[in-house]
Formats: C-alpha cells, structure tokens, sequence
C-alpha cells in the first residue's frame, strides 16, 4: 500500500484544527490513568498549551511488566504462528500509511519536525520498517552449523521473552518503529517508554496496533517519570534504549535499563533544567546568541541545543 495523493496545505490546516486528546498510558490492551502527576504538552510552534499525558508510577511500570510477562509466558505472543505475527504487522503498516498525513501532522505539533521531513521520516518510515519485518518472518530460516558427522549443530531463533524499549526525542516514530517491530516479529513482549517532550504519534500507534489485532499485553506504552533513573520493580529480558542494543539470557532488573532519556542523568553535571523558559531544541546551533531563548518554527528539528531546558514537561529523551 502507498499514498494516493500528496498532503495538501488543506490537509495541514484541517489536522492542525483537530483537538489532541488527553494522552493515557496503554497496558494490558486498554488505555488507562497514570498514577503519577500528568505531564503538560506545550506546542513547539506558539507555545501554547496543547494537551497532557499521563505520567506512570513504579506501580505502573510493575503492571505493565507484568502484563506483557502475562502475554509471553501464556503463549499469545511467544507461540503464536509466524504467519499470525506476519498478518498483525503488515496490518499495522497498512493502518500507519492510511493515518500518515494525520500522523506527520500530529508529530510536527508535538515537536516541530518540518512537515514534509516528517511525512517520509515519521509514517512512511515506520510503515516500511513494519512492513519488512513482517515479510522477513517466513522468509528468515534457522541454519545447521558445520559439524563432524557424528554431530548435528542446530541455529534457531526464539523470542526472549519481554523486552523494554526506551525511544528517545528525535523522529520518535521512526526510532519506534526500529525497536518495536523486530522484538514483535520476534515474538516478544515490549514495554515501550517514549520521551516526554515527544510521545503523541507514539501513543497514537499503540492505538492502531490494538486495531491491527496485536494481543492485549503484547505492547504496553506509557511514561515513567525518571525510569531511566529507577526504573521499576518488574523484569524483563532484553533492552532496546537509543543507541543501547541488549539482549540479556537471563532475567535483570528493570531499573537497570536506561538510555536515550534523561540526559541529565547520563550526564550529570553537565546538564541542568531551566524551567522558567523554553529554549530552543533545533538539531543545529542557533545562528545568533538572543536566538536562544525564542521559540522556533516548525522548519527546525527539535534538538538539543545547549544545556536542555523544556518548560514544564521535565526533561526528556
């Protein structure tokens, strides 16, 4: 499946009118409260506010975890067939391209991405992605590893169980797309972090996998205010963070994990959080000096620019 036509300025200005709903955390297949105090969505554009999504709790996170171990170890998403797994993600590339316009729209809203950049780096990116690791799972083969005769040597790939993926700011669909879809290919179970300062088409997505068939506890998404820094109590058995590939053999801690989120806490001592204004997050360096503290268009990608200060949406990955 493909666009049919172009986005239009007409389409721009009709997706823009549209009111964002209250974002809430998804666990078990069903979107719920955070226990947490919300987070306040600010629009990169005017500064203006935007909306609120749910901030999670460790009793959150713990409940999550839990469900998508529930998904896992009941066979819903470890035994399913291939060919079922298949279905579900080329259903959801397909659902991704039909919503692509209200998706590009929706991102550049929440972090300012320049609209056409967004359109091809965002949904069609995170389409595509799903829709190879759909088509890989009846084309990708266990091996026989060479051996003396006396010896059979056999290579098969097994999901590992329940996987946390942590994306980061920048293009967080696309980024997304690249953690989720191989670790559901695969058969495992995700619990999904997105950043604060960028989460709206990440939300989004966990509402069309739902209507792609994906299964309750099969992906859960939502925020942890400082999960990077504590996580939470439940376990999981891989981590997919920005820029940290892991896949561990055994159960660890899932306040082990952190990556691509909270800076500051990767950093510490060279960051620090400046709520009284809202500065600049352009990917590249403001031209001049007075530039720092006003509020870009929509032609600058969200960055770091400095030392990253976003008013009251604490700060993000």
């Amino acid at each position: 499946m493909s666009l049919t036509r172009s986005l239009t300025q007409a389409d721009i200005d009709r997706l823009a009118a549209v009111p964002v709903p209250e974002g809430r955390l998804l666990i078990d297949g069903a979107f719920c409260d955070g226990g947490a105090e919300p987070l306040t969505v600010l629009s990169p554009i005017n500064g203006q506010h935007l909306t609120t999504i749910a901030a999670g709790s460790e009793a959150d996170v713990a409940r999550a975890t839990a469900a998508a171990r529930r998904a896992f170890d009941d066979g819903r998403r470890s035994r399913q067939s291939s060919a079922a797994r298949k279905a579900v993600l080329l259903r959801l590339a397909d659902l991704i391209e039909r919503h692509a316009f209200e998706l590009a729209v929706l991102g550049v809203r929440d972090n300012g991405t320049e609209i056409g950049m967004a359109l091809k780096a965002e949904p069609l990116s995170a389409a595509q992605t799903f829709r190879w690791y759909g088509e890989a799972l009846d084309k990708l083969y266990g091996e026989i590893a060479p051996t003396a005769e006396t010896v059979l040597a056999l290579i098969h790939r097994e999901p590992v169980g329940v996987v946390a993926a942590i994306v980061p700011w920048n293009f967080p669909l696309m980024i997304g797309a690249w953690k989720l879809a191989p670790a559901l290919a695969s058969g495992n179970s995700v619990v999904l972090k997105p950043a604060e300062t960028a989460s709206l088409t990440l939300l989004r997505l966990g509402e069309l996998a739902l209507e792609a068939g994906l299964p309750a506890g099969g992906a859960e998404c939502g925020h942890r205010v400082g999960f990077g820094r504590r996580g939470g109590p439940g376990a999981v058995d891989g981590c997919r963070c920005a820029g940290v590939h892991r896949v561990r053999g055994h159960r660890a801690a899932a306040d082990g994990i952190f990556g691509g989120l909270e800076p500051e806490t990767a950093l510490s001592g060279t960051w620090r959080q400046e709520p009284q204004h809202r500065l600049c997050r352009c990917a590249r360096p403001c031209r001049r000096r007075q530039d720092r503290r006003r509020r870009h268009p929509p032609q600058c990608r969200p960055g770091l620019w400095g030392r990253l200060a976003v008013a009251g949406r604490g700060v993000g990955a």
